[in-house]
């Protein structure tokens, strides 16, 4: 499911931090060494196409979920300024190994959504995208009207992924599938 040649959006710059080509990183991912450990990223503006550039060193703010960061090249604020809303990609063939029970919300996309009805689970749609600016989200696309919805991926809410079976079970309140 995982393809060699596709992207994944662990990042996102927000700032530049300080004078010397710092920059601030919005963090998307649970893997912290994306933002520590010194190596070959990918950055990308807007739909370009992501450009290699090397992260030299970072360090992630204390009760914070951002990372200040740099990289190789960026040496002043103006230079880090260019990089503002720039994402930082991965490629996803290389990424980190799970336990078991975890996966890549990557890994999500193209699952099926089921529901209980009538003591029955019920395929009402499918995930067809991540939303995960300031919470995580499930967009998931219904198939009786083509409808798009906001899912908040919460376990109350997504209390059962079987990834290889293919399909997530919700259980959306009341109303929270006709918003």
């Amino acid at each position: 499911m995982i393809n060699e040649n596709e992207w994944l959006v662990v990042g996102l710059i927000t700032s530049p931090h300080g004078i010397n080509g710092k920059v601030k990183v919005k963090s998307l991912s649970d893997f912290e060494e994306r933002f520590i450990k010194p190596g070959v990223r990918w950055l990308q503006k807007e739909n370009e196409f992501p450009a290699e550039i090397e992260l030299t060193s970072g360090f992630k703010q204390p009760g914070k979920e951002t990372f200040i960061i740099s990289f190789k090249g960026i040496n002043t604020r103006n230079k880090a300024n260019k990089l503002k809303q720039y994402k930082i990609l991965v490629k996803t063939n290389i990424l980190p190994k799970l336990n078991k029970e975890e996966f890549h919300l990557m890994e999500l996309v193209n699952l099926e959504v089921k529901i209980l009805e009538n003591k029955e689970f019920k395929i009402i749609g499918k995930v067809i995208n991540l939303e995960n600016e300031k919470n995580n989200l499930l967009v998931i696309q219904l198939l009786k009207n083509e409808k798009r919805v906001l899912i908040p991926f919460v376990k109350e809410i997504v209390p059962l992924i079987d990834i290889k079976n293919n399909f997530l079970i919700i259980t959306p309140p009341k109303g929270l599938l006709e918003l």
